[in-house]
């Protein structure tokens, strides 16, 4: 199959055509644009190996992102930065690709955390191989973490090893009736204790927080926060991951916009036109908001030390991804030539 791939690639320099490397395509609408002849990872398949002591697991770019999870739910393990699929034909790569991390990333750490390594297939048909499959590999610039969130405008990932964790003994999820104001300080507050925290979500004056770990440690938190246990509070946190729940839906209109607020945790109520939804202890904010007030917003959320993303729907022209400043700007284009030096991989993804 890399062969194959290879030969796609040089055709596609020689001749300058532009590709969009495409597995599921769960995650087509997310990104500036997607452009150019199709290049399908799906054919490229398979765990290439996995050793649970290690803690590692390396696969293909076109291996379902499901069967990943079933491998490593058979050794009672996860992938702990909980990546949202968006469908069911959602690909191994496609996730490294989209850098996107569910609840978990807050307490977890974000899926570039945990990439160890990777392949890739840069714009002259090299394969190259960054990290390797151990912690301590990197000499020199970590290019696989670099590959992370990337939306493939670096090259084809064919493969890549990431670190897995075992799944908690115990989860509990608690429920609290609670303004805005105050579960971002409540959220701060528990935030620098040692509670096991792994999710938190504050939408429409209900505050949901997760605890994992030991049993023992679940119980004395769930003893000193208080609040109301949630039930079948699994498929709650995999809602949200998802972005199935009512918020993420929206009012059914067509310009509707949800953008996604980065922001310090501490960062009081962010007072903008529009819905809110607050995760990660405050450091990450979902805003249904109309994409005619993209100036508005991210001015707002700049000035509050942060940057926004146009993730979902609304008008692209204003621009998906908060603007680099210049010299940032120059950092892209040049590793942009490095890789790609025909501008051939997912013109305009990003910007």
């Amino acid at each position: 199959m890399i062969e194959t791939f290879r030969e796609q690639v040089r055709a596609a320099a020689a001749s300058g055509t532009q590709l969009r490397i495409r597995g599921g395509g769960t995650k087509d609408w997310y990104g500036q644009s997607f452009e150019g002849e199709i290049l399908d990872t799906r054919g490229h398949t398979g765990v290439v190996d996995y050793e649970p002591t290690e803690l590692v697991i390396t696969a293909r770019c076109g291996t379902p992102l499901a069967e990943i999870e079933a491998v490593l739910a058979e050794q009672n393990q996860m992938l702990a930065f909980e990546p949202p699929h968006f469908g069911d034909s959602a690909t191994f790569g496609g996730a490294i690709a989209a850098g996107l991390s569910g609840p978990r990333r807050a307490n977890g750490g974000a899926l570039r955390d945990f990439v160890l390594g990777a392949q890739l297939l840069d714009g002259k048909g090299d394969l190259l191989r960054f990290g390797g499959q151990v912690m301590k590999n990197v000499a020199g610039y970590d290019v696989s973490r670099l590959l992370a969130g990337s939306l493939g405008t670096l090259g084809l990932i064919t493969e890549a090893s990431v670190k897995v964790l075992p799944r908690p003994f115990a989860e509990t999820t608690l429920r609290f009736e609670i303004g805005e104001i105050e579960a971002i300080r409540k959220l701060n507050e528990w935030g620098g204790q040692p509670l096991p925290l792994s999710a938190s979500c504050w939408h429409a004056g209900v505050l949901a927080l997760r605890l994992s770990g030991a049993q023992a440690a679940v119980d004395a938190a769930v003893r000193s926060l208080g609040g109301q246990v949630m039930p079948d509070c699994a498929a709650f946190w995999a809602s949200l991951r998802e972005q199935q729940q009512a918020f993420f839906a929206g009012d059914g209109d067509g310009d509707a916009a949800l953008w996604r607020l980065s922001l310090p945790s501490t960062t009081g109520a962010v007072v903008l036109k529009g819905e809110q939804l607050i995760e990660w202890g405050g450091a990450q904010r979902w805003l249904r908001a109309g994409s005619e007030a993209a100036q508005a917003i991210r001015a707002t959320v700049k000035a509050a030390g942060g940057h926004a993303t146009l993730f979902r729907g609304g008008d692209k022209h204003v621009g998906v991804f908060q603007p680099l400043a210049p010299a940032v700007a120059r950092i892209h284009e040049r590793l942009k030539a490095s890789f790609d030096p025909a501008h051939i991989f997912n013109p305009g993804r990003m910007y």
